[in-house]
């Protein structure tokens, strides 16, 4: 069994670079705590590659520069599962994103998996291992780790340097090493982990079915609640919750009183920022919302419509035939409909990475009339618009 480095003082971390340094590419995972904040509180990094594995604990260490240094040189990849919260870190603390990246969760469906596989079902299946739960809930932040609680966190790291050689073997074997460039090289863009205030209505959902005056009271109490809860580094649902901004849009409350008796609304919320809410309501009346990007979800479709998706239908089965994938990971309806309504392009996956060389390019070409889809001796085929 490979010996568990742990690292907590600045010579440790110093010897753990030169081995970072000396590495092609390290698997990576954090543990964090962020029930009781905004920003995750950086617990700790675990490392590791087939000869070495360590623990870094961020809470004992004055100084982590070197450690970033190590970690964000361009020609390291750095192999994570479900990236997204642990580059969050790295990014709350150095405003910079590591990379380049290898997510495994990314990749699984180039190899036949579902569509964002946890982590448990890859290390089931690839190494025929049962993950250890006991520790699921640790308190990270806690000191003294126990010894379980340290290989409990280097196994994550340990396993998954596993399936990273078991993955690229196969990615390389089916001629599909270089399709996630572009999924991977986009998980490097710093506003995935970065939440700007003036846009956080856009994940509140059900904004679609709100009037014009409460949209844009949703849009100006989203935005104060993210601001306030990054300001004070508190949980946005300490604030208000989802459905309380739903119940101020339609309500409008004027007045503290008219606030305190919404139903479900905390009374310190009410006592600190009561004044400040009904102004934000009321300011917001005499506004214009922000637009709508995604407007194509509120059409109704017709048969037309329909149609036009089951053509849509036809063309990802075939590429995914091709490809040994399955349909749905290719494209669901759901995607397709967001193609042809033509929402927000940032949410449509088939106008990025492999889904887009595979089959989107060839979607947008029959949406525009540029490609057609035929019949010729009993197979579908795609053929320029006016070829025979």
């Amino acid at each position: 069994m490979t010996t568990i480095q742990y690292i907590k003082s600045s010579q440790q971390l110093t010897g753990l670079c030169e081995q970072i340094n000396a590495a092609k590419w390290v698997a990576l995972d954090t543990e964090f705590l962020r029930e009781k904040t905004y920003y995750p509180k950086f617990c700790l990094l675990q490392i590791a590659t087939p000869e070495w594995v360590a623990c870094v604990d961020p809470i004992a260490l004055p100084n982590l520069e070197p450690l970033f240094q190590a970690l964000y040189n361009p020609a390291l990849i750095k192999v994570l599962h479900s990236c997204h919260q642990d580059l969050e870190i790295f990014y709350q603390l150095t405003q910079k994103v590591p990379g380049p990246i290898f997510d495994t969760q990314v990749a699984a469906p180039l190899l036949g998996y579902q569509d964002n596989p946890g982590y448990a079902m890859l290390v089931s299946s690839l190494l025929n291992i049962n993950l250890n739960k006991a520790h699921t809930r640790a308190d990270w932040s806690k000191r003294p780790l126990t010894e379980d609680e340290i290989q409990y966190a280097a196994d994550d790291v340990i396993y998954l340097c596993k399936i990273y050689e078991i993955m690229s073997k196969k990615l390389a074997a089916l001629g599909r090493a270089d399709w996630l460039t572009d999924d991977f090289k986009a998980l490097e863009n710093p506003d995935n982990y970065w939440v700007n205030p003036e846009r956080a209505w856009l994940k509140i959902r059900g904004k679609n079915k709100l009037t014009v005056k409460q949209l844009t009271i949703v849009q100006a109490l989203a935005e104060w609640r993210e601001l306030t809860a990054q300001t004070e580094n508190r949980p946005k649902s300490w604030l208000l919750r989802d459905e309380l901004i739903f119940d101020m849009a339609k309500l409008q409350p004027e007045t503290i009183a008219e606030l305190a008796g919404i139903r479900g609304i905390n009374e310190r919320i009410v006592q600190r920022y009561g004044k400040k809410l009904c102004e934000l309501i009321s300011q917001a009346k005499t506004k214009e919302p922000i637009v709508l990007h995604n407007k194509g979800r509120g059409v109704k479709k017709s048969q037309q419509h329909e149609a036009i998706l089951d053509i849509l239908t036809a063309l990802v089965r075939i590429r995914a035939e091709e490809n040994a994938l399955n349909p749905n990971i290719l494209a669901n309806r759901k995607d397709l409909e967001n193609l042809l309504f033509n929402e927000a392009e940032e949410d449509c996956p088939l106008l990025h990475g492999w889904r887009y060389s595979m089959a989107g390019k060839e979607l947008l070409g029959l949406l525009n009339g540029e490609l057609t889809l035929g019949i010729q001796e009993g197979k579908l085929i795609i053929n320029p618009n006016g070829a025979t």
